[in-house]
């Protein structure tokens, strides 16, 4: 194998280690701040993280920054493919989304969504039990990032009962 590309892969492995501690680390402080004001801390859910990958996945590769599927169908359409609702009588879903170029920190992505009040309110929602969240950097996205070096967050919040 060329030297080349064994940087490159080992490079890739450790920008995806990086992007997994800063998941973790974000489930650590949001977990933390519920405890403080009195929540129950969110059970990580890998239904719900697989969804939040997928949409990060699809938003750095696409160049766009919304809730919304790049297809425009809505944001509970594509989590209840991975986070189905059949077989339960109660289902509810929500979703963050940050960003920042070139990379974010767990501080900075909690500390963006405590200074919004709708994505505030999803963290300090009584009614999400489960949470999954997924960090992505992207070298050269395309898009409304022009190209720049981008990370990205969502976070799917859920309740099935």
């Amino acid at each position: 194998m060329p030297q080349k590309a064994l940087e490159s892969r080992t490079a890739q492995s450790a920008s995806a280690g990086r992007q997994q501690t800063v998941a973790s680390q974000l489930v650590q402080a949001i977990n933390a701040l519920r405890k403080s004001r009195g929540l129950t801390p969110f059970v990580v859910s890998a239904k719900l993280a697989s969804a939040a990958k997928q949409h990060t996945r699809e938003m750095g590769a696409d160049g766009y920054f919304e809730h919304e599927s790049f297809d425009g169908s809505a944001f509970w359409k594509r989590i209840e493919r991975w986070y189905p609702s059949r077989g339960w009588n109660f289902w509810s879903v929500g979703e963050n989304l940050a960003y920042e170029s070139p990379d974010i920190t767990a501080e900075q992505g909690l500390a963006m969504w405590m200074n919004s009040p709708p994505h505030r309110t999803n963290l300090l929602s009584k009614s999400w039990r489960e949470v999954g969240i997924s960090v992505m950097h992207f070298a050269n996205a395309p898009g409304e990032y022009d190209g720049a070096a981008v990370t990205l967050v969502t976070a799917d919040f859920g309740l099935r009962r």
